[in-house]
């Protein structure tokens, strides 16, 4: 059994491999893309067990290795650097660490969401991309006539003729003519998005996970799939007993902030003394020694003396 570690960069991937002992087997460097794998498959064998970082392309190496026998595991970048400081990181130092954390079954491991989630994540993704964009262009729109002094909506600017009498209200050709052009992109855009939402809005309702999220008060149908593809398989959390994330009220037992009774909650202000110039004297004679060399009744409480005030000189 030989345990490969794999970092992977935009165009060489650095591998090294070591055995049950710890002995160093063979590193190196592939083409980081489908060929580069292959070529690494070919030369140490079917017997491998390998780690690499969580990254972008990293499922897509997971299944294109565990496709032709491999055990991989994919571990938490950050987490992996905290198990194994370095004091230089490069590529080569990093694939030997992934393959140390390998044979010592200390990969950090995060989960891997499957192909159909991730397909749905994208198509959610995709639609929130071009909803960006049409919000840019009414951005612009409400930019350009900003310009001067002039309030239009969009609806209203989409109807005919409307972008042509902004000229008599003050808006120059050409500021017209880029309100036009914004107007033609959110109606080209419109006409992406309204067969995307079709497809997700079916989606949601054959989803059995989006529609329990959507007895939630606030989520509906497109929000439900996107909590979906984003928790996935929720048997892989922990049972709610165990769970150090979710707070000990919401598993059934008693409101930690109810349980203190009514004498605890709400709390009571606290009293403090704000000190002597922000409190407002309550008696005359406290009003006449308040500023001066004499001790008020509250310095005389608290045994301490206000300042006397310096003389002030007569202006010749």
């Amino acid at each position: 059994m030989e345990f490969v570690g794999i970092d992977w960069a935009t165009r060489r991937a650095a591998w090294c491999a070591v055995d049950a002992a710890g002995r160093r087997l063979g590193e190196g460097a592939v083409p980081a893309d489908e060929g580069g794998l292959l070529r690494l498959v070919a030369d140490r064998g079917l017997e491998v067990t390998a780690a690499v970082e969580m990254m972008s392309g990293a499922a897509w190496i997971a299944e294109t290795l565990r496709s032709v026998g491999w055990t991989v595991r994919v571990a938490d970048a950050r987490r992996a650097r905290a198990l194994a400081p370095l004091a230089a990181k490069t590529d080569r130092i990093d694939a030997r660490v992934l393959a140390e954390l390998a044979r010592r079954e200390l990969v950090p491991e995060v989960w891997v969401p499957s192909v159909a989630d991730r397909a749905l994540l994208e198509q959610l993704l995709r639609r929130m991309h071009l909803i960006r964009l049409r919000t840019s262009a009414k951005n612009r729109i409400f930019g350009l006539l900003s310009q001067w002094g002039v309030r239009a909506g969009v609806t209203h600017l989409r109807k005919p003729g409307a972008v042509d009498a902004l000229g008599e209200r003050g808006v120059p050709e050409v500021w017209r003519a880029s309100i036009t052009e914004a107007i033609a992109v959110i109606d080209m855009l419109d006409a992406r998005i309204a067969p995307i939402d079709a497809g997700l809005v079916q989606l949601a309702r054959d989803d059995p996970r989006a529609a329990l999220l959507r007895t939630i008060p606030g989520i509906g149908g497109l929000l439900g799939l996107t909590f979906a593809a984003e928790i996935g398989d929720i048997s892989r959390f922990p049972a709610p007993a165990s769970s150090s994330g979710i707070p000990a009220w919401s598993r059934g037992s008693a409101n930690p902030v109810r349980a203190r009774g009514p004498a605890a909650w709400p709390r009571p202000a606290r009293r403090c003394c704000a000190g002597l110039r922000s409190r407002r004297p309550s008696t005359p004679g406290e009003r006449r020694t308040r500023g001066t060399g004499s001790m008020s009744t509250s310095a005389r409480a608290t045994g301490t003396a206000t300042r006397r005030s310096p003389p002030s000189r007569a202006r010749s």
